[in-house]
């Protein structure tokens, strides 16, 4: 698993993210916007208040958590399988 060190928020709904391993970069996070719990976005103190809490993940109030895996995928582009290669299927003989 991957662990953010530090998060930093930016115009338009971007945050800049730096993880444990020290990739570093921006995500877009505009598809979210005003979906659900994301609402509060709105206000853009909350945006603003994004963190890191104790666990690496990006987090607003006590509502609002990003997973930092997803995050690492959106930011280096990697697919599932290059993050997790244990995850690959196995093949099967019949």
């Amino acid at each position: 698993m991957k662990k953010v060190i530090d998060v930093r928020p930016l115009a338009d709904y971007r945050i800049w993210l730096k993880y444990d391993d020290g990739t570093a970069g921006e995500v877009d996070l505009t598809h979210l916007v005003g979906r659900g719990v994301f609402k509060a976005w709105a206000d853009r103190n909350v945006f603003e208040s994004v963190r890191v809490d104790s666990s690496g993940a990006v987090v607003w109030n006590q509502d609002i958590d990003l997973c930092p895996d997803a995050l690492y995928l959106r930011l280096t582009r990697k697919s599932v399988e290059e993050l997790f290669p244990k995850l690959k299927p196995a093949p099967i003989d019949a």
